[in-house]
């Protein structure tokens, strides 16, 4: 793949520096080492072209060299992934089995595991981080010179995203357990990557990309969550800073081969992390399978192609309705999360693929990280994605 591509013919990326699902795209792109330019919605060539061609107001979209429209984060990263051969010195996705179901989990896990503690440190803080927020949602909007035009324009949707907290099972009552759960995760991130540089150990995976969504745009941007990270978790604040740079190497760690570890081996350093996204997301994918199966019962004789959402609407991130689950020590309420779903069965097509040895490999894992019970959830029925929008497969 030619990754020196003539600037007037690059790649654009359609988001904006806030955006949570822009960040893996964004990183994707500058780990491969390709050129690209990055444009807000606020230009006029979004409305033009973008939103027509993708078929809805979303972000991040990929224009190609070529004149396609790649809607998505990971529809994006499995784009760009094709364009390598699989032993590329650039692809992110690990060859050996193990390693490709741990990222594909992680990559799960901060694109939707991750949703909730982005959204609360984001809105829950707002009165703190205001002025900042103004300006960023503006830049998505407004494109001109005049500073309180900007921020007039980021006021002016500030309060339907803030709106989603309950959604998202955002509360008075859930945020401490929220903010706890997050803190040990960067309490395990921290001495992980103490160690190595990047999750799966010496080289960039679909696990980072993942993982630097909700990191990046949310907790390492927005004012108060990013002071936090920078208190109690620097090295994670380091690695958020490396997922913003080409894949040079770094003098804080000794000599080593950008490499995933030898024989298919997991950093026993990223145990912990793992311990906590099954504790941390598993219940929430419990209950999103059940009430995926209820979806599917109460419409029997369902055909292939059919649109995932309980109200028939085209939505990226569609639900099938409200969950309940017990997380934590609380009661969690919130909408199902279809996405995560589809993100969760590409990591069970992965195991599935796996032979039995490295079955048993990955079994033994779960066993010394608490994943049984999550890695044995199997969707009543697989999902795609087609033309924006999840649909049964």
């Amino acid at each position: 793949m030619n990754n020196t591509l003539d600037p007037k013919h690059s790649y654009i990326l359609w988001g904006t520096p806030h955006s949570l699902y822009t960040g893996k795209a964004r990183s994707c792109l500058i780990k491969k080492g390709l050129a690209f330019v990055e444009r807000c919605p606020s230009h006029p060539d979004y409305k033009a072209r973008v939103r027509t061609a993708v078929g809805m107001v979303t972000f991040p979209v990929l224009e190609t060299p070529q004149g396609e429209f790649i809607q998505d984060s990971t529809d994006i990263v499995s784009y760009l992934e094709s364009m390598d051969e699989p032993a590329s010195a650039t692809s992110v996705t690990p060859l050996s089995p193990v390693q490709r179901v741990v990222a594909r989990l992680i990559d799960g896990f901060g694109l939707e595991g991750m949703l909730q503690v982005a959204m609360h440190y984001r809105w829950s803080y707002r009165d703190t981080q205001e002025l900042f927020l103004q300006t960023e949602f503006g830049r998505g909007l407004y494109a001109g010179a005049d500073r309180e035009a900007r921020r007039a324009a980021g006021r002016r949707v500030m309060d339907f995203f803030s709106s989603s907290l309950p959604i998202l099972g955002i509360n008075p009552e859930t945020s401490p357990a929220i903010e706890c759960a997050y803190e040990e995760l960067l309490e395990a991130l921290d001495v992980h990557f103490q160690g190595y540089p990047y999750l799966m150990g010496w080289r960039v995976s679909i696990a980072d990309l993942g993982l630097i969504a909700p990191m990046y745009a949310h907790l390492g941007r927005d004012p108060y969550p990013t002071a936090l990270m920078k208190k109690r978790a620097p090295n994670v604040a380091r690695w958020v800073e490396r997922m913003q740079r080409p894949n040079t190497p770094d003098g804080e760690y000794a000599p080593h081969v950008a490499d995933w570890l030898s024989d298919d081996e997991i950093p026993v350093t990223l145990e912990p992390v793992l311990t906590l996204l099954f504790k941390d997301w598993g219940p929430q994918l419990l209950a999103d399978v059940a009430s995926y199966q209820h979806w599917l019962d109460a419409h029997p004789g369902i055909e292939s192609g059919q649109l995932i959402n309980f109200n028939d609407s085209r939505l990226v991130h569609p639900t099938l309705g409200k969950v309940s689950y017990a997380w934590r020590g609380i009661q969690v309420q919130r909408a199902s999360a279809v996405h995560g779903l589809w993100l969760f069965q590409l990591a069970q097509d992965a195991a599935q693929a796996m032979s039995a040895a490295d079955k048993e490999k990955l079994s033994a894992l779960y066993q010394r990280t608490g994943g049984q019970d999550v890695m044995a959830l199997h969707l009543p029925r697989p999902m795609e994605r087609v033309n924006n929008v999840l649909v049964l497969k």
